[in-house]
């Protein structure tokens, strides 16, 4: 299996039609002002070992050189074996809160960077488990789908904030609808899902949902951010201040979080409610939970040992380039010697 690494380069390759079209003009060019001097046949007299076919292989020569010299900026990569993997894991969905609400800074340094490093700790814990994202506020987002792949998981976390989503409020039922679907190993019997919120909800079936996806084999754990006491929603405006988001009363709204939500959402999933705003003790129990899961073992193939082969490349470019310049404008004397078309034998007949 080959990789290309630079595939931009590729486009230099327009080059050797290019050559190919102002070859055949010279060369058009060349035959019309001979003509203006002397025919064809004096002409074959003045330079008899002149060779048409000699020009047009020594640009075939240049082309395929300089199409090996393009194709090896491009540096191809071959991998040198298939292999197959066996991993044993759990598949993990984190679903993300990333509503206005989570931007109250009643939990230092917010609501949302709470969540963010809670769950980008817990990533950093996981070993051959798959873990996918779920951003929700209005709806839900699909922000990463399930994957080894944990750095990329983490720098997709980092990127979550309320823009993303283009509906606000704070559906739950959306997340867990969501979650329902993005597991995609049937044969997975451990299946994870932790949702990081502040509890709001605006939405009446998230309990329904919620028994829907422990039937499913997900088990809900609920991890609650935010304090009971609120705090209000900081907005930025156009010039870089801050203030406050109001009511229509023109009162300042104050968030709290409502762990009864939460708690009855983990009671239906067959999990847990934690409460998330002391960091270190939320990731040792969802990391307790996460180790004393059974693992199920499953393969992923890949290749490895990915190998540059650009100096092939280079190798065969030069060669070209090498009888391009050895290579003469004149006919082979063994060719002349053949007399394939009985050219002397015409010639005295003339």
């Amino acid at each position: 299996m080959y990789q290309i690494e630079e595939p931009t380069y590729f486009i230099y390759l327009a080059i050797i039609p290019v050559i190919f079209v102002l070859f055949l003009l010279v060369f058009w060019w060349k035959k019309k002002t001979q003509k203006r001097f002397t025919d064809a046949h004096l002409m074959q007299k003045l330079s008899p070992s002149s060779s048409t076919f000699k020009s047009f292989l020594k640009i075939v020569m240049v082309s395929l050189g300089l199409a090996f010299l393009i194709v090896s900026l491009t540096n191809p990569k071959m991998g040198t074996k298939l292999e197959t993997v066996k991993r044993q894991g759990v598949d993990i969905v984190f679903a993300l809160d990333v509503s206005k609400s989570m931007l109250a800074e009643d939990i230092a340094p917010s609501r949302l960077d709470k969540a963010k490093q809670i769950v980008t700790k817990i990533i950093d814990n996981l070993g051959s488990d798959r873990v996918g994202i779920i951003i929700y506020a209005g709806n839900s987002y699909p922000l990463l789908p399930i994957t080894t792949d944990h750095a990329a998981a983490k720098m997709f976390l980092q990127n979550a904030n309320p823009d993303m989503v283009s509906s606000q409020g704070t559906a739950i039922n959306e997340a867990i609808e969501k979650a329902i679907t993005y597991y995609d190993n049937e044969e997975q019997t451990n299946r994870f899902l932790f949702i990081v919120s502040d509890g709001e909800d605006h939405e009446e079936n998230t309990i329904t949902l919620a028994q829907e996806a422990q039937k499913e084999g997900i088990k809900i754990y609920t991890v609650g951010i935010g304090s009971v006491d609120g705090g209000p929603i900081p907005m930025r405006n156009v010039g870089g201040g801050i203030s406050y988001k109001k009511d229509s009363k023109g009162e300042v709204v104050i968030t709290k979080m409502n762990e009864q939500v939460l708690k009855d959402i983990a009671n239906e999933g067959k999990g847990r409610y934690i409460n998330g705003n002391k960091t270190q003790e939320t990731i040792d129990i969802i990391n307790d939970v996460l180790v004393k899961a059974e693992k199920n073992e499953f393969e992923s193939k890949q290749f490895s040992d990915y190998k540059d082969q650009f100096q092939w490349f280079i190798a065969f470019g030069i060669l070209f380039l090498i009888i391009d310049i050895l290579l003469l404008e004149k006919k082979t004397k063994w060719v002349q010697k053949l007399n394939l078309f009985n050219q002397t034998e015409t010639s005295k007949n003339k």
